[in-house]
């Protein structure tokens, strides 16, 4: 997998992610398992944005319900499933851009390709998150975007 080694990192290390992630079905096992609430945290913290919003705008959840829940709690296979997509596209910013803060200025700004929405306006659909993972490859070849 391309962005495994950024994948990892932004989902809080081999420390809480303790899985080989090589390809696409390693990351179905994964999401099938859970991932820690840690792991959601340690991606927030990446993404230049609050729990709240992350928790209301992207997963569709109350914050209330996601701070419930301690940092060794696992995830269910559809909240862990939308994180680990969220990272994904997270990881390729990282792997364009090259530096988080750079990651998280442009995560937050309207970018024209998305119709003058910011990237992470987009992540709470998985059309959405292609959308914004085109832009990025757009990026990475030079196009105007």
């Amino acid at each position: 997998m391309i962005y495994e080694n950024n994948l990892v990192y932004l989902l809080g290390g081999t420390d809480l992610i303790l899985e080989k992630i090589k390809s696409a079905f390693d990351l179905i096992t994964l999401s099938n398992k859970g991932i820690k609430k840690a792991s959601l945290d340690a991606l927030v913290g990446h993404m230049g944005m609050t729990k709240k919003n992350f928790a209301e705008d992207i997963l569709n959840l109350s914050v209330k319900t996601l701070e419930r829940k301690k940092a060794d709690d696992l995830l269910d296979k559809y909240t862990t499933s939308h994180v680990i997509e969220v990272a994904k596209v997270v990881a390729h910013a990282l792997d364009v851009f090259e530096d988080e803060e750079k990651v998280k200025k442009w995560l937050n700004t309207p970018n024209r390709a998305l119709n003058q929405m910011k990237p992470l306006e987009l992540f709470y659909i998985p059309t959405g998150l292609a959308m914004v993972n085109n832009v990025l490859g757009r990026i990475e070849e030079g196009v105007y975007s």
